[in-house]
Order: structure tokens, then sequence, then C-alpha cells
């Protein structure tokens, strides 16, 4: 069997799993109306047009990642207590860190899912970053609409703000150095 077939069968059976018993019903779903979305979006994406290996894995890495938190809730992510504890943060940063690679790992994706209409190179890459910090900010507004029009009592759950005002603007930020170190690492692969 082909690598893509095998990954897409991986996220779908760790997706299975973790949709058993999330620590919040409510929560879980609210952040798997990205997952509702996006998935046909890739799956549409990779029939029309193709990914490359490079950029399946780092679809699937992301969305796996993306399934973890959505089981704990990324304010309440149980793996990252301990880096919690040993840093001294106040709060659980695992957010952050999927902020941080949704820019990261899904530059090169979208950089390919672009480059199929028009020549690579310092065009697609602008459009791509662009898009990127677009996406990030779109998805903060989206992600605090669809709390307010669904459960706003899970807003600290789900938004995972964690008492910090200005969460929204430093999960942008996150996404962004996602963005940059991506670029700087993988500009061979969208140049």
């Amino acid at each position: 069997m082909k690598l893509k077939p095998l990954l897409f069968i991986a996220y779908v059976t760790v997706w299975l799993v973790l949709a058993i018993d999330p620590w919040y019903r409510e929560d879980w779903l609210l952040e798997n109306i990205l997952v509702f979305v996006a998935l046909p979006v890739v799956i549409w994406g990779e029939r029309r047009f193709g990914f490359s290996p490079a950029a399946a894995w780092m679809l699937f890495v992301f969305f796996v990642l993306h399934a973890i938190g959505a089981h704990y809730t990324y304010s309440e992510m149980p793996w990252f207590d301990l880096f919690t504890r040993t840093f001294g943060f106040e709060r659980n940063h695992y957010d952050r860190v999927a902020h941080f690679l949704f820019g990261f790992l899904l530059l090169v994706p979208f950089a390919e899912l672009f480059a199929v209409s028009a020549k690579p190179g310092k065009t697609v890459f602008a459009f791509a970053f662009v898009f990127m910090i677009a996406a990030s900010g779109f998805y903060e507004v989206l992600e605090w609409l669809a709390t307010e029009v669904t459960h706003a009592e899970l807003g600290t759950a789900f938004l995972g703000t964690q008492g910090d005002e200005w969460d929204a603007q430093k999960d942008m930020l996150m996404c962004y150095l996602g963005i940059i170190a991506g670029a700087l690492i993988w500009r061979r692969r969208i140049l």
C-alpha cells in the first residue's frame, strides 16, 4: 500500500480512538469543526493535485496533534503538565506549540496547492505566506464566533485563553513564527 493511504488510515484510526470519551465532549465537537471542514479540502487537494510525501507527512502530523489537543482540550493537555511545572509557567502551552506547528507544518502543503495554478517561485511562496497569516487570524475569529454561537460557557476550555487577554494575538504570533521557521527550513521545497 502507498504512503498517503496509510497515513490517512493511521489518522482516521487515531481520530476514532481519541473520539472515545474526550475530556469535554462539547469542546471536542467544536475543535473538530476544523477537521470536518479541512479534511475534505485536503482529500480534494490530494485527488486533484497530489501532495508530495513530505507535505503528506506534515499534514498527518498536524492533524494528529490537533486530534490529541481536541481530546484533552488544548488548555489542559496533560502531556505538557511536566513542561509547565518544570519551567514554572502559569499556563499549559500546548496550544502555542500547535499554533507554531500550524505555520511550520502547513506552509509546504499550502504552497504545493498554490503552485498548481502558478509557476513555483517567490510569488507562490508569498501567496502561501500571506494565506497562512490570514488563516491564522481567521481561525482566531472563527474560534471565538463558534464559541459565542454554540456554547458561550465553553469559552475558556475551547478558546484556551487560560486567563490571558492577549491569547489570540500570541497564538497568531506563534503561527507567524512557525511560518518564518518553515520558510527558512522548507524554502528549497517552496521556491
